[in-house]
């Protein structure tokens, strides 16, 4: 099936094959999408916040039908630029976040958050929402919560293609790794916005 953005580009899918890691284990193939999304169904089954991930507006424009029960689509167009991954509401904030991982070692290409979404987040943040990044280094297994101005700061006083990962550790709050949720963000979500819950 192919899937085009508005312009007529061909969306094509990064596929990623397991690897082994500096300490041996295999990649069980868990990337950030994965881990938050089980932990977003977490919090909204313990009733802790209501979180959803965005879906992508397509507009079909071919289908085959083999037969009646088994349509199959042939053809898509994304029908806009999305905006965020994820938005919703805890304790009475509006949340709205864009989450990227990097297989960089020491810096976050810029190319991976788009102005586009950067403008969103930007407007989110004008209305008195909580808008922010969840960074995470692959190689290291380190996430970070980043708030989008302070992303926005560190982009504008650059003239790399990159961020420093020390730059988003001093700006941004770490996530310790947690088992249920795999990534307990709302507590580092609280810090960095200074919340009173």
């Amino acid at each position: 099936m192919a899937f085009r953005y508005p312009n007529g580009k061909l969306y094509e899918k990064k596929v990623t094959t397991s690897k082994k890691t500096d300490d041996g284990n295999a990649n069980r193939g868990m990337t950030l999408e994965d881990d938050l999304n089980a932990s977003i169904h977490h919090y909204l089954q313990i009733g802790k916040a209501v979180i959803h991930k965005k879906p992508t507006p397509v507009q079909i424009v071919s289908v085959d039908y083999p037969k009646r029960t088994r349509a199959k689509i042939t053809e898509a167009y994304f029908r806009q630029a999305s905006t965020t991954d994820y938005n919703g509401i805890y304790k009475g904030y509006h949340l709205d976040f864009e989450a990227k991982e990097t297989h960089q070692k020491q810096s976050f290409p810029l190319k991976n958050i788009h102005d586009h979404q950067m403008e969103h987040l930007n407007a989110v943040t004008a209305h008195g929402g909580l808008a922010f990044l969840i960074l995470r280094f692959a190689h290291s297994k380190e996430t970070y919560v980043l708030k989008a101005e302070d992303f926005m700061k560190l982009k504008t006083e650059t003239d790399r293609k990159s961020i420093k990962k020390d730059d988003i550790a001093t700006l941004g709050i770490f996530v310790n790794p947690s088992i249920l949720p795999t990534i307990d963000f709302l507590p580092a979500v609280e810090q960095l916005f200074r919340l009173n819950v």
